[in-house]
Order: structure tokens, then sequence, then C-alpha cells
């Protein structure tokens, strides 16, 4: 066998960075023409890119399998080995990794390239030391030129996959080792770019770029990085030792161990490799030898015959099957190319291949490369109908290729499921790139190249989404380069690093926002802190000089700036200094912590003196003393708000003068609380209650943040809630009365409503009677009375109970004239009191000068009792005609346990609910004439007038003017002169009477 001449051949041999493919670069560059061929369509992308960034696009011609990129006049073509135009004269050409020439599938092509490409006046060879003896073997006249590793290769034993330092490189080798390993990194470590062989070269190129500009620190990746990638990896980590090469799985040699290790450091600075993921160790042989490149050298290459005879099938299998007369050759198992041959020559198809060229383009199509890796059926089925359409059509069906680039025509989907369509549209892109076999090719390289682009740009997407938190990935960046942006801070406390959700500040406090499957790692903990650091040093020096408006105290306890919570109250050693709490991250400390401790404490205390400064200034009143001091004192201690059962033997004693020095104070004397009306205001009833919760029970219990709410609403009263200690109530305001609580300044205005009520006879008033008014000692129920609170029926009745009011039920009288003004308001209580009896334990609450003022010298006037005329029988049975009524009771309410002083007579109070039980009794029996059942009691009947007297004695229970307190003086009508009354001369009392006047004659 004869081979060219190798005088200006020239192998440049050695291990990985060593600067071999620079080295070729500039020498084809510096030739007028030149060629370069290359073992993967990724390297040939980058090595075009930087020529053209050297000499202009216009200069530089890209072909590869699936991609063909001609100018019109290019000086230089950067190709893959098998896409290399050897009919084409260059000045220069070079072939990269020579060492692929042992490759079952591919070796046979790089070992042709070795063998007959030639440039007119240079020729490279580049590749590992270890093809040194072959090459002196088959090109003995060739110069071999060895080139040393600029840097050193280290071993770093064993770690695990967390733990892997910085621009680290995991290689394993296959797709769900990747995954899987990729997955770990992301919940580990932020996330990995993906390098395959299977990605499409598009993809790979932006999972390249993903790790080589920080993205993320981690690469995990096939073999196919050590095929010339130029990646700036620090650690290269094996999670295997052994492949599948596509027949059986193996373990990798040493020498391809050292090509993936040897991508470990870039130019002078040093690398390291070791194991992981459970993968033994390298014994010390290994280990040697791939830190000293001492490889085993290459005996034999990968060949088939490249004289092919094509004159009929038989003839081209023939040729195909040749063997090599060199021993440093041997022919190559069959490859999948002579499988499609076989496969179309058993079918019709290969009945077509008739002549030279009917054989020689069968074998052009049979080069379509199985992309797909599809069983050898279904590839040779693919083969054999492009080949049909080409003999019988002489163009591809475009429908045909239309429908199978349709299919591909899908961005949606997985990881799987887009490589596979990727995979599919490389077939297309290849059949696209053919001359002649389509009828318009520009179109279909457009239309595949476009699908691929979208394809491989979703796939680079689903990788991203899946293997990398890019949020964490900019936060590590953002830790090693100090010159990235600031992160951006909108209002709603997101932070953003150049437009990736880092997580949220409110106040002092960063929460690092957590993505599915994240893990609460240190590293990324500190790099978020250190992002936010700046903006926390700031908020403190703006909030250490905020004007007190910036600051507000919430229902729940927190202290807030500008809507943000910055601390909240915890309970302090006296009621009125409560502690506070700062609630930051650890990034808040020093200097900044102090200068904003100091401020929050200095507002606090100025906003509870504020708040609460009519109740502050109880604490020691300089005007009161003695028993006035001690209730000021007791104020302060409950909040401005005491029960005045709680202090009545005290009030009693105070006189005049010191009442209005208390008055000048703001204290108010009601009949049930004594308080500062003031401090009824819904802000200081709101900062009371948070000082009393955080001293009993906590801020967190029920009703502390509700009960705000309501005084706010303006509400006078309101149902209870049986879970709420009613001690809350009480300090914001409130008594509980039955079922509700009552304001308590409504509360005393409902007393001022009622009492000259009670005191009012209406016998001796003069005009109109107001509204309300009863005989009795009582009232009922008017209009002003319920709207004042709010409530009416059970819920009214429940709080008169409670307050020590009976309620009195009578049947209504059947009214034959204009009936008196009457309460608009008598709710049909009867069922309701009569099982729930009034109370008499409130009575105690009364203060004694409002029992004093209720039992009035104008109540000791004789009142008539009250009684029930009933209908006459006849009348009765005339109503009987129509339906019966709802039977309607007059309600009058009255102190509990009193009666008037004007009644002299007590007749028998008819039992609860008798009149209700028989209602068919309409008229009471007269008593026959002239019998009366108790003299004294128809003494008011005397017609003689009484004298009448200046002044009337004051009676024995009613104190003096100046016992009074705070009651307001009952002023009394001038009394009118009684005018004798006329009596029916049929009348008993009539006869009575005119006997009594016979005697005193």
């Amino acid at each position: 066998m004869t081979f060219p001449p190798a005088q200006s051949v020239k192998a440049i041999l050695g291990p990985t960075n060593t600067g071999k493919t620079y080295f070729a670069i500039e020498r084809m560059l510096a030739h007028p023409t030149g060629m370069i061929g290359l073992p993967l369509r990724l390297l040939a992308r980058e090595v075009y890119q930087r020529c053209v960034e050297r000499v202009g696009e216009q200069a530089v011609a890209l072909i590869t399998g699936e991609e063909r990129i001609v100018p019109a006049k290019p000086r230089y073509w950067v190709c893959t080995v098998e896409a290399m135009p050897l009919d084409i004269r260059v000045d220069c050409l070079a072939i990269d990794e020579i060492q692929t020439a042992t490759d079952f599938d591919r070796g046979h092509v790089f070992t042709d390239r070795i063998l007959h490409a030639r440039g007119m006046h240079e020729t490279l060879l580049l590749g590992a030391a270890t093809m040194a003896p072959v090459i002196r073997k088959l090109l003995p006249h060739a110069e071999i030129i060895d080139r040393p590793r600029f840097s050193q290769l280290v071993y770093a034993g064993s770690k695990k996959i967390s733990r892997q330092p910085e621009r680290s490189a995991i290689v394993a080798f296959s797709a769900r080792q990747v995954y899987a390993i990729a997955e770990l990194i992301r919940r580990e470590r932020g996330g990995a770019a993906v390098v395959m062989g299977a990605l499409s070269p598009r993809t790979r190129n932006a999972q390249v770029e993903l790790y080589q500009n920080g993205d993320v620190d981690f690469l995990v990746a096939t073999d196919a990085i050590g095929m010339g990638l130029n990646l700036d990896i620090q650690h290269v980590a094996f999670a295997d030792d052994s492949k599948f090469d596509g027949r059986t799985s193996r373990p990798l040699t040493p020498a391809e161990l050292g090509q993936i290790a040897g991508r470990a450091g870039r130019h002078a600075r040093n690398g390291s490799f070791g194991v992981t993921a459970g993968t033994e160790g390298f014994d010390e042989e290994m280990i040697v030898a791939l830190e000293t490149h001492d490889f085993e050298p290459i005996k034999v290459l990968q060949w088939r015959n490249n004289r092919l005879d094509y004159a009929s099938i038989p003839a081209l299998l023939n040729s195909l099957e040749a063997t090599s007369d060199s021993r440093t050759l041997t022919r190559v198992p069959i490859a999948k190319d002579q499988r499609a041959l076989e496969f179309v020559s058993r079918n019709e198809a290969g009945k077509l291949a008739r002549g030279l060229d009917g054989a020689r383009l069968l074998w052009e199509c049979c080069q379509i490369p199985d992309y797909q890796g599809i069983s050898p059926a279904n590839h040779g089925e693919i083969v054999t109908r492009i080949y049909a359409d080409l003999v019988k059509r002489g163009k591809v069906d475009a429908d045909w290729i239309a429908e199978q680039v349709r299919f591909c025509d899908n961005a949606s989907g997985d990881i799987d499921t887009l490589s596979n369509r990727i995979k599919q549209i490389r077939t297309w892109t290849f059949v696209a790139n053919r001359k002649n076999w389509l009828a318009d090719p520009s179109h279909w390289r457009e239309k595949t190249r476009d699908i691929e682009d979208r394809l491989s740009d979703a796939l680079h997407e689903r990788l991203t989404q899946r293997f990398v938190d890019r949020r964490t990935s900019v936060l590590l960046r953002h830790l090693k380069d100090k010159r990235m942006a600031s992160p951006e801070i909108n209002e709603r406390g997101e932070v953003r690093l150049e437009g990736h959700l880092i997580g949220t500040l409110e106040g002092f406090r960063f929460t690092l926002a957590r993505n599915d499957g994240d893990a609460d790692i240190k590293s990324l903990r500190s790099a978020a802190d250190q992002v936010v650091a700046p903006e926390i040093h700031h908020r403190a020096e703006r909030l250490a000089g905020a004007p007190n408006e910036e600051l507000v105290l919430a229902t729940d306890g927190r202290l807030r700036w500008k809507g943000d919570i910055v601390a909240e109250l915890v309970e302090g050693e006296t009621l009125y200094r409560p502690r506070l709490l700062i609630l930051a991250d650890e990034t808040l400390t020093g200097t900044d912590l102090e200068r904003v401790q100091d401020r929050l404490s200095l507002w606090l205390r100025h906003h509870v003196n504020t708040i609460l400064e009519p109740v502050m200034v109880l604490e020691a009143p300089a005007d009161l003393e003695g028993a006035a001091r001690g209730i000021g004192f007791q104020l302060f201690e409950h909040l401005g708000l005491i029960p005045r059962s709680q202090v009545a033997d005290e009030v009693k004693n105070l006189d005049q003068d010191v009442r209005g020095k208390m008055r000048k104070l703001g204290i108010k004397f009601g009949a049930y609380h004594i308080y500062l009306p003031l401090s009824l205001k819904p802000a200081p009833r709101e900062l009371a209650l948070i000082l009393f919760a955080l001293k009993n029970g906590g801020i967190r219990q029920a009703g502390v943040t509700d009960i705000p709410h309501i005084v706010l609403s303006g509400r006078t009263s309101f149902v209870v809630d049986p879970e709420v200690d009613t001690r809350l109530y009480e300090v914001a305001g409130f008594k509980v009365a039955g079922k509700r609580a009552v304001r308590v300044d409504i509360l005393e205005r409902l007393a001022d409503i009622i009492r000259p009520l009670i005191a009012l006879d209406p016998t001796r008033h003069q005009g109109d009677l107001p509204a309300g008014a009863a005989e009795g000692n009582g009232f009922r129920v008017t209009v002003e009375m319920t709207s004042l609170l709010g409530c009416s029926g059970e819920d009214f009745a429940s709080i008169l109970n409670s307050l020590g009011y009976r309620v009195k039920r009578t049947l209504k009288v059947v009214e034959t004239a204009a009936p008196a003004q009457a309460s608009a308001e008598a709710p049909a209580l009867e069922e309701t009191l009569a099982e729930n009896p009034a109370s008499t334990d409130a009575v105690d609450e009364a203060p004694t000068e409002a029992i004093s003022a209720e039992v009035s010298p104008a109540i000791a006037a004789e009142i008539p009792p009250t009684t029930i005329v009933e209908t006459a029988p006849d009348t009765a049975a005339e109503a009987g005609d129509s339906a019966p009524a709802e039977p309607e009771y007059d309600e009058i309410w009255s102190p509990s346990g009193k009666r008037p002083e004007g009644k002299r007579h007590e007749h028998r109070r008819r039992p609860e609910g008798e009149a209700r039980q028989r209602p068919e009794r309409a008229v009471v029996k007269r008593r026959p004439e002239g019998e009366v059942q108790d003299l004294t009691k128809a003494q008011h009947l005397n017609p003689k007038p009484k004298p009448q007297r200046d002044a009337r004695p004051r009676p024995d229970n009613q104190r003096p003017d100046s016992q009074k307190g705070e009651r307001a003086k009952f002023q009394q009508p001038p009394r009118e002169e009684k005018r004798d009354k006329v009596f029916d001369p049929d009348s008993p009392f009539a006869k009575l009477a005119a006997l009594r006047d016979g005697k005193a004659n």
C-alpha cells in the first residue's frame, strides 16, 4: 500500500492543555488558504467564531453534517472531519484529535484523513502523545513535535458530590446518571450545566455558556468534554469509570481517563481530578499514569477501504469488506452506513441501483447519520424512501419531508421529548444540506435550522429550569464579583438581582425566596446576606433619623416603620414601660443595631406619655391629697377607668372642693364608673389594651386585636365573645352588662335618661309627661334609650337586668278615650324575663347619690295603685265574634328591691303571669255598697282640703344637698292646690265620705 509523501506533514502531539488547537489555528490563518477538521460540530462552531473574529465573516466557511455556511469566496474552511471537502486544495490543512482513529464508529474516517488529507504546503496532525508510534509507522517521514502540558494535574481523592470544589466537572456516562447528579447539585449547590453528546450543538453551546459566564459553578457531562472543548475547569470528578460504547459496557482505558481528566486546569493554572458518587478510588499506578500523562501507546487504528467499487451493490459491499495490508490498520466493524446498504440491497429499492451512478447515489444515501439511534430496520426504511424518490423523481417528495418536519415542529414537552425531536430534525437538516436532493433546498435548510434552533432553545430552557436555580447562581456570582449591579427593591420589599427574585426584605429581616427542592445551605444564605447588607445599613441610618410620624404601633403590639415591622412589644418591668424586641437578622449588628434600639425606645416612651397623658398625670398629682390622691393613683394603675363600687367609700368622703380639683384633672364621677373621658378615645384605649395584655395573658390572646376595631367603628354596644377575657372589655372602655358590652360613657348617658323618669311623679307633673314616664317609681323603655345603646328587645332587657332594674308587666287597659302619652318602646319581654328574673346584684353599683335622687320627695306623693280594669261581659262577648288579638302588656321598669315612699297602702301583687293565664276574666267584681276593706286606704278620698304649708319637712331618708355630691338636684315643679274631688253618688266611697263628714260635724 502506498501513501502520499510526508515531507510536509507535522504531528503535534501531547496531552491536554498544551495549546495544540490554538497552534493549528494560528498556523492556518498564517497561510493564504487553509482547512481544519474537528471531531465535534460544537468545537467546529467555536473555532469558526474565533476565525471570523480574526479575518471576517466573508473569509470563513463552516461545513458540518447539519450546517453549511459558505460565503462567496471563502479562504478558510472549518469543518467536522466527516464533512471535510477533500476536493478543495488549500495551503494548510489540520486535523484535530487524531487519536479518535481508534473509535469503532468514526475511527476509519479519521484514519482516512490521516493517510490522505493533505495541504499543499503544510499538514498538521493534532492529537495525544500515544499516537506517536502509529504515526512513525504509517508516516515515517512525518515530523513529530511533542508539546508539554502548561500546568500540573494532581489527584484529589474521593469527595461527595455536594462537597466538590467550585468550577468542577462531574463526569458520568449515561443520561440518567447525568440528570440525577445535576438534580442533586441543584438542591445542594445552586445548579449545574449539562453537556452530553446527545444534545444539539446549540443546546450544548448554551449550557457551556451557562458554565463559562459563572451562572453555575458545576458542569455535569459525559466524555464529550474530552474532545477539545476549552472550558474553565479546575477539577474533574469521575462519578463512573465505565461506559457503554454502543456494543458493550467496558471500563475506560487510562488514555480515555487522561483525556477527560486533563480538562482540569487551564493554561498555567493547575488542575485536579478525583472520584465521587461511590466510585472506587484509582490505584497508585493509575494515579501516576494520569498525573504524568504516561499511557500505553496506540498500536492499531480503525480502517476501511476508501477505494470503493460502484459497479453494483454486491461489488460495493465487497469493496467495503476489503482489509489493509498494514498490521497497524484493522478493518472497522460493520458500521451503520454499511448496515443501511445491506438493508436496501434486500428490498425493492436495491433493484433501482443500476450502474455507477445508481450505486454511488445509494451509498451517499446510506451516509445519512442515524441521529435518533433507532433500529437498523427503521433507519433503513428512511434511507430506502429517500433513495427511491431520488431515483424515480429526481428529488425527495416535498409532501413527505414536509410531514416529517411538521412532526418535529413542536417546542413543548419535557427534556426527553425535546431531545428526541432534535435528533429527528437533525436527520432532515442533514438531508436538506445535500446537494440536489430537494426541489427547494434553501427553504428546507432554513426551515429545519429554525426548528432545530427553537427546539434547542426550548431544551436549554428545560435543562436550566430543572437543573439550575438561576436565583442561586446569580447570588453566588454576586458573592464573587463585587462589580455586579446592586439589588433592586420594590415597594413590596421584593429583592431582585439581575431580574431574579432573591427574597423579601421587611424592615431589617430578609426572607430568602425558596424554590421547590431547595436546600437551606449556608453559602446561599451567606451570599444573600451580603447582597442585602448595604440596604440594611442604609435603613438603619434612615430609621435613626426618622420623624415620629413614620412610626406606628399596631394593635398586634408590633412597631412598624413605613409599613414594615421593625420591632414588637414585650412585657417590661412596669405597666407603662414595656420593652422593645428588635426584629432583625444578624446583618443588623454593632452600631447600627444600637442606633435603631435607641431611636425606637425613645419613640415608645414619647408615644405612651403622649397618648396616655391624662392618665400619666395621675401617678403623683400635686393638687390631690388623702383619699382623692388614692383614687387618682388607682385610676393611674387601672389605665384611667375604675368601677365606682370599687372606691364607693372613698368617694362618699370627698367634699365639693376636692371634687372640683379632680374635675380639673379630667376625672368624671359617673353612676357606674369613675373615669377620664379623654382617655376613652380610640387611640388611648388601644394603647391601654396593649399595655394591659402584655401583663395579663399576652398580646396574642383573643380579643386584643379585635376589640380596637370595634372601638374605631363607633358602636356603643355589642355582643360579648365568651372566649374573650371580660377584663379586656373593661380596659377597652366597655362594661359587660348582660349579654352585651356597653361603652362606659354611653352607660352614663343612659343613667342620666332613666334617673329623672324614676324621680318623676306623674300625678303632680304639669304639662305633657316626658316619654317613658310611669307611675310607681318606674319608667318605660323609649326609642331614645334603645337608639343610644344600639339594641332592643332581649338584648336591651339583659342590660337593664344587669344594672339592677326589674320589670312589671300588666295587660293594657282597653281605652275609650285618648290615652296619655306612652312609651314608644314596649317590647314583648314577658317570656324571657319570666324565665330570667331581674337580678339584684347590680344594685350595689348604683352610687349613694343616685339612690337618693331616685327616691325624691316627688315620689313620696300619693299615687293610686295600678289597677287592671276588666271589660264588661257583654263587651267580651261582642269581641268574641272577631278573632282574638294577642294580649298586649305594659312594661314598667323600676329599681330592684325598692318601693315608692308615697304609697301608704300595699295591695297584693298579682302573681306574675296570672293575667296571662286567665285573660277571660274581663271584669273585677265590685264590693257591696258601703263595704270598705281598709279604711286607711280611703283617706285620700277626704274632700276636705289639707292646709298649705310654706315649707315641707324633709323626709328622714332624704340626704341634704351638701351630701349629694355630683348628683344634679331634681327640681320639682310648683305643686298645684288640690281641688275637691267630685264622686259618683252611687259609689260606696261617696257614702263613706258622707259618713265621715257627718262624724266630723
